[in-house]
């Protein structure tokens, strides 16, 4: 196959499938695969899939990390190779237990993914297969519908009424028709109509395009390629990259400070750097990527098992902490199976003329599948064999109706169905019950009063008109005019029986919902009183269009339901919302609300939206349920929770006890702790701060949203980190003093105490509430008390020569144990009153 030609919309469909070597009915699966293999995946950029060697190495990139182990080799070929065996035995078991974590989880979160792919439909093997849009190659022969998003760039092969929306390409509003040509090299990007274009999508019809290009060669892969589109980083990622880079900054000033007044007080420049390098690795939060990446993973995990899948993991955060929700009512309020009550004449009395046209229009239009159409064609069927399909104007959010032309007894008639205000713009004239024809405008005040009197009883209120346009076969935007109105559809859509009990349970979460829908002020109104939302404060479209951005921002927060909304005010509402400190979910599933889900805090699709919502979603329900929602954001809450617990005890007891030992090894004549008892310490209290992802949490920490507070964790590492040196100096005081230990004596006991105060922290800082009362998950307890045995037995054990460690009295057991007792009550009376202080 020769080389892809630049300018394919000027080569026609028959010679372009004979370059490409693709047959009418598309490529074999084993075409494919080669062609996969040479072209690569149809990415933008290559997928992030971490092999095992590459995920591996990743545990030991840190530069710290990297230095120890550079001094462990110098040390190995200069003094004492069974030191250096063992630093680098703890620093590879530190390694291997955070890969091991991270590849379950990398793994978790993939098969999750896999649940919500975007697909697309393509010919293989001579019939039609849903394959993940990646696997897509040049050559494929993809079959579009509406709502699909285009897999890649390539040539219009078979056309039905074809509409494209190209607006992120060529920020063309209305959608773009799309039929068979050859077209001059020279034309550009938006007037090339026998093309398509990764990334834009399907607005209505359906066709067969013959894919030529695919990801980084595709226009939007050029434009994507020099932009370096990233996702908007969350306040959570950025708070952990602020948070590391403080914890890096105070740990590079304390270590040169350590290694050079160690240096200075002329003790063994290699014993001080190991020492110096060993300390940096204890106050340097080295797992907490990997933490992350774990709690992250379970709680996707948990969340796919209340039915929340969660595309962008990072969006977690964001979900735990959204305190507005917005959200259409139709599904997700309501039951999402609209009914047809009935269909009306001018005078408001049921018309089968009125019900033909509206099922003439919906049987076929070849838009989007919609509830309205499959209501309208399921409500009565009528026999259309008479009837032939000319032409159709797709529905558009602009025009927001919907034109079918189709001939009948030698006439054309084309027929309009939309919103009832929209319709009645393009009407002069207006049917009566008899069939006599009158102007508009002197039954414009019934038109009017029905409206009005169907809405105030929360009915959806269409119009429907009709045109007999002569010979003409073809129809255009400019047809739809001097149209003749038909009648009314009046259909209705009831609330979910349980939907008060969810509205109340989002409520008592800190969520509060905020309705967006189209539908009229009136409806609006009669269906926020259906679900029990008393004083319900309703802003319409028209109204929110004259307000100022600034005007906006005041009123956004008090009000309840924004009616008669246009899809490009649904951005302007969410920013409002954002701008007024608000953490904002949007929950959409059409076509109209792709823009709206990428400028939410939180984007949430359904599994049964159009690949263009589900693509841009963060978040995706596997039911459209407010109920799913609500477990959801307790999982989110639970899974920041304990990202945090893992946050707090990196800066309170390993914090402490690293910054005690840089500041005793200034007044002792010999190192606190070797370098490798360090390391020891720093592996020990890791291993149940590795089950922090299964922890229970208590109710209070989900309750309501809450957001990373840099200040709040800084200060929680001043006072944890001070409370917990002062007891590692008691310790010190009491084994030089009081025990009047050996050298290896106040190492061994120095440790014991480090380890095993460190451990049982976690328990105190984990909740809230006293430790004792709050019950913390089983793994957590179990590694707790496994470390607590292991740390006690290790002195009286042959490895503990290995690690220079000796056996201690009793007196000494019984002296840590007091000093670890008063540790722990101290800790839980800080805990107090920081929590009264510091609101967070």
């Amino acid at each position: 196959m020769n080389q892809l030609p630049p300018a394919f919309w000027n080569i026609s469909v028959a010679e372009m499938l004979q370059k490409l070597q693709t047959a009418k009915e598309g490529l074999t699966s084993v075409e494919a695969r080669q062609r996969l293999a040479r072209y690569g995946a149809n990415l933008l950029k290559p997928k992030k899939r971490s092999g095992v060697l590459a995920l591996l190495l990743a545990q030991f990139k840190s530069p710290i990390i990297l230095i120890l182990l550079f001094a462990t080799g110098l040390s190995f070929f200069l003094r004492d190779p069974v030191d250096a065996f063992i630093i680098l035995s703890i620093v590879l078991v530190s390694g291997l237990l955070g890969f091991w974590q991270e590849r379950g989880a990398s793994n978790a979160v993939e098969k999750l993914l896999s649940i919500v792919q975007i697909k697309a439909a393509v010919l293989r093997d001579r019939s039609s297969k849903e394959i993940p849009v990646e696997e897509i190659v040049p050559g494929d022969i993809v079959i579009l519908n509406a709502g699909d998003i285009v897999p890649g760039d390539g040539l219009i092969k078979e056309s039905n009424d074809l509409f494209i929306d190209e607006a992120m390409l060529t920020g063309e509003t209305f959608p773009i028709e799309k039929v068979v040509a050859v077209l001059p090299a020279e034309t550009t990007l938006g007037q090339r109509t026998n093309a398509v274009w990764m990334g834009t999508h399907v607005v209505s019809g359906s066709a067969k395009a013959l894919i030529i290009r695919t990801g980084r060669e595709t226009e939007f892969g050029k434009v994507s390629e020099r932009l370096k589109l990233r996702p908007q980083e969350t306040d959570f990622e950025r708070g952990i990259r602020r948070f590391g880079f403080f914890l890096m900054e105070v740990t590079l000033v304390l270590v040169v400070a350590i290694f050079a007044i160690n240096v200075y007080l002329a003790r063994p420049v290699l014993d001080s750097f190991l020492f110096s390098l060993a300390l940096a690795v204890g106050l340097t939060p080295q797992l907490l990527p990997a933490i992350i990446s774990i709690n992250l993973a379970h709680g996707a995990k948990r969340m796919a098992q209340q039915k929340v899948i969660v595309k962008r993991l990072a969006s977690i955060e964001n979900f735990g902490s959204m305190n507005v929700i917005c959200s259409d009512k139709t599904g997700t309020l309501t039951e999402g199976i609209v009914h047809l009550q009935s269909a009306l004449d001018l005078e408001g009395t049921p018309s089968d003329r009125v019900l033909l046209h509206a099922y003439l229009n919906a049987c076929y239009e070849t838009g989007f599948t919609n509830p309205i159409d499959e209501a309208i064609r399921t409500h009565r069927q009528f026999d259309l064999a008479g009837y032939q399909k000319q032409g159709e104007i797709p529905y558009d959010f602009l025009r927001k109706r919907l034109s079918i032309l189709v001939s009948h007894d030698d006439t054309n008639l084309m027929v309009t169905k939309g919103a009832l205000m929209n319709v009645l713009a393009v009407c002069s004239s207006a049917e009566t019950k008899g069939g006599k024809i009158v102007e508009i405008a002197a039954v414009g005040d019934l038109i009017q009063q029905h409206f009005e009197e169907f809405s105030s009883k929360g009915l959806r209120t269409l119009g429907v008109a009709y045109k007999n346009i002569g010979s003409e076969s073809r129809i255009s935007k400019e047809h739809e005019a001097g149209m003749t109105f038909s009648g009314f559809l009046v259909l209705f859509d009831p609330p979910k029986p349980n939907i008060l009990e969810t509205i109340t349970s989002l409520k008592n979460l800190g969520v509060g919902l905020k309705i967006i829908t189209g539908d009229n002020h009136l409806v609006a109104a009669n269906a926020s009183q259906q679900m029990g939302l008393s004083k319900t404060k309703i802003l319409t479209g028209p109204d929110l269009g004259r307000l100022s951005d600034a005007a906006l921002l005041k009123r956004v927060a008090e009000v309840d339901v924004f009616a008669e909304i246009e899809p490009n005010q649904k951005e302007r509402i969410i920013l409002a919302l954002k701008k007024a400190g608000n953490v904002v979910g949007y929950m959409g599933d059409g076509i109209n609300d792709a823009s709206a889900l990428h400028v939410a805090d939180v984007g949430i699709s359904v599994d049964s939206a159009v690949d263009v919502a589900k693509d841009a979603a963060d978040i995706v329900l596997l039911e459209k349920n407010l109920g799913v929602l609500a477990q959801g954001v307790r999982e989110g809450r639970t899974t920041f929770a304990n990202t945090l617990k893992y946050v707090f005890m990196a800066t309170s007891a390993n914090f402490g006890n690293m910054f005690s030992m840089a500041g005793v090894s200034l007044v002792l004549p010999f190192l606190p702790l070797l370098p490798k008892q360090v390391l020891l310490t720093n592996l020990l209290t890791d291993f149940p701060e590795m089950t922090i992802a299964t922890d229970r949490v208590d109710s209070e920490m989900v309750d309501y949203p809450r957001r990373w507070d840099i200040g709040a964790i800084r200060k929680f590492m001043i006072t944890f980190g001070l409370v917990s040196s002062v007891f590692d100096y008691l310790t010190f005081g009491a084994l030089l003093f009081i025990l009047h230990a050996t050298q290896d004596q106040f190492r061994t006991g120095w440790f014991l105490e480090s380890v095993i105060s460190a451990s049982l922290i976690v328990l105190v800082i984990r909740s809230r509430k006293p430790f004792f009362k709050s019950k913390p998950g089983k793994y957590l307890f179990i590694a707790t008390l496994s470390i607590i045995v292991v740390t006690l037995i290790l002195p009286f054990i042959p490895l503990a020569e290995v690690f220079g460690f000796s056996p201690l009295p009793m007196s000494f057991f019984l002296l840590i144990g007091i000093i670890v007792f008063f540790y722990i009550i101290t800790a839980e009376m800080a805990k107090r009153v920081f929590y009264k202080k510091v609101k967070f």
